[in-house]
């Protein structure tokens, strides 16, 4: 299965080259890597690629990282039959997007797959000392907070099981040509513009899932992701958890649902009590 990777850049330097070294060991590589970049206050790094015949860049104002990915996906979207969507601060392992590939390629019912994140420290360049997982999966808790299942958790090789999931984190999330196509929003937009940042990985699985298409979370294919080294999540500046908040209202309006008092009271909480 031919696949092509969409990455969106934002003030990334630190970790792009982590992150492409990391496509470049891949035993089955993207065939094209798309660089998104969203008003990096210098783009001085991306310049090496823009005349690499197996990269495609394009440079935008900070127009969000949903509209980003989408400008990515319409770059690549004839170039391959699956699109790898990357966080440029995630590090696949080598073996990663090959399995991913076989799997979606053997299973036609799947729109979606994603891998067993861990956490990696970019201060210090390396994987948390605690071995400490990101994310392996995406769920729901019973009043409506979406969550990274074993996020923080040492890694004892729990969940180590494939199985269908409700979401699967953006950071590394392969699906299907077709599948994106068929739920794809007006103008083509595969991601939900509406979503400047976070959600919007749960918005598409949501749309796939209610279009029939199976979300499944593949333990082997693993990538380390630096956000899961991250403990003190107050430690956010107060706008990108305002950003969240509203996101999660702006979800439930998306897919109606009585978990939307849930987020009406965590909104409330982030912007008036500063929570």
């Amino acid at each position: 299965m031919k696949t092509a990777a969409v990455i969106v850049t934002h003030n990334a330097e630190a970790v792009l080259g982590r992150c492409l070294a990391a496509l470049a060991a891949q035993t089955a590589p993207p065939v094209v890597v798309a660089l998104i970049d969203s008003g990096s206050e210098d783009t001085g790094y991306l310049q090496a690629y823009c005349h690499q015949p197996s990269f495609i860049v394009r440079f935008a104002e900070n127009i969000g990282f949903s509209q980003a990915n989408n400008l990515g996906w319409q770059a690549v979207r004839q170039e391959a039959e699956a699109v790898l969507f990357l966080n440029p601060d995630a590090f696949p392992a080598p073996e990663s997007l090959e399995l991913a590939c076989a799997y979606l390629a053997a299973k036609p019912a799947v729109g979606c797959v994603g891998g067993r994140l861990l956490g990696f420290d970019a201060t210090g360049g390396q994987p948390t000392g605690t071995g400490l997982i990101d994310s392996t999966g995406v769920f729901r808790k019973w009043y409506g907070r979406w969550y990274d299942r074993d996020q923080g958790q040492p890694d004892c090789s729990q969940n180590s099981q494939r199985e269908e999931v409700p979401a699967v984190c953006g950071a590394f999330l392969l699906a299907r040509r077709t599948a994106l196509e068929q739920t794809a929003l007006p103008y083509g937009a595969v991601f939900d513009p509406a979503f400047f940042l976070y959600k919007e990985d749960i918005e598409l699985c949501l749309r796939l899932r209610r279009a029939g298409w199976k979300i499944v979370y593949l333990p082997e294919a693993v990538a380390q992701h630096c956000r899961g080294w991250q403990q003190n999540r107050k430690a956010m500046p107060a706008w990108l958890r305002l950003t969240a908040a509203r996101n999660e209202v702006l979800l439930y309006r998306r897919h109606p649902s009585p978990y939307m008092l849930w987020a009406v009271l965590k909104y409330a909480a982030v912007r008036w009590l500063r929570l």
